[in-house]
């Protein structure tokens, strides 16, 4: 509950701030729009040239990347932590978060949330829904809770991946850059895994699993007979990386010293 508390609190003083400076907020909910909405564009333009990429048709790329807009806009609004490594190292914030009983990563995740992108989201959502539509997909009545589950695991996948990624800051006295290389790479989960290469597949899947976010659980729906199997190791897989990410947080935490000089 104490937990849960917080949550509310830190929501509160985030939509303070917002209703503050509203035009940053919409502004930063377009711009985000946009981006999307030019990666659709994208899509919709190769299929002007062609009618298939690898065996998937246009309203079946449409439906990966609209699960894909899901899983990525609720991370982006909970895991908000592209700046921890000059924020929180370089600027010595982490002694701040220390000194409160609340776990460190939990105070960073607050402090950093950024609901705006649960209009991404919410995007993703319509363009998934057009598609099943456009398809003429089957509802069983399993499929939402599947589709809870595998948005879920979505995000724990996001959240491992880069809770790690920022964990590393505590290990360097300087920022890596390794951030911007894999959200780059995360930007291939979009798509299906079957146009790759053997190399790039198996990263995809097993090292840097992001077409555990948007493939995977989208052929689940799409082509249940070939994928089922695969895409219902998409929860096994998010327990497995949020755990991997939690444990090298933690470790990271017991090294640091602080940002004395």
């Amino acid at each position: 509950m104490f937990y849960l508390s917080l949550i509310l609190d830190y929501l509160k003083n985030y939509l303070k701030t917002r209703l503050t400076y509203r035009s940053d907020f919409w502004i930063e909910v377009v711009s985000d729009l946009l981006f999307n909405g030019l990666n659709l564009v994208f899509i919709l333009v190769v299929f002007q040239q062609t009618a298939l990429l690898g065996d998937w048709n246009r309203d079946q790329i449409l439906f990966i990347y609209g699960f894909f807009m899901i899983p990525y806009g609720l991370f982006s609004t909970i895991f908000n932590l592209w700046n921890f490594s000059e924020r929180y190292i370089v600027k010595g914030e982490m002694d701040r978060i220390l000194t409160r009983p609340a776990h460190s990563l939990w105070q960073v995740m607050l402090e950093n949330m950024d609901p705006a992108s649960l209009f991404s989201a919410l995007a993703g959502l319509v363009v998934m829904i057009y598609s099943w539509v456009q398809l003429d997909l089957p509802v069983h009545w399993s499929d939402p809770l599947v589709m809870l589950m595998m948005v879920v695991s979505g995000v724990l996948i996001y959240g491992g991946i880069y809770v790690s990624l920022s964990a590393l800051a505590f290990f360097s006295d300087s920022p890596t850059g390794i951030m911007p290389l894999i959200w780059n790479i995360q930007n291939y989960g979009r798509y299906p895994v079957t146009i790759y290469n053997k190399l790039l597949r198996g990263i995809l899947t097993w090292i840097l699993p992001f077409a555990f976010v948007g493939f995977y659980p989208a052929a689940y729906f799409l082509d249940p007979l070939n994928w089922k199997g695969v895409a219902l190791l998409t929860p096994v897989v998010g327990i497995v990386f949020i755990t991997i990410g939690l444990s090298v947080w933690n470790i990271g935490v017991k090294r640091y010293r602080g940002a004395g000089s």
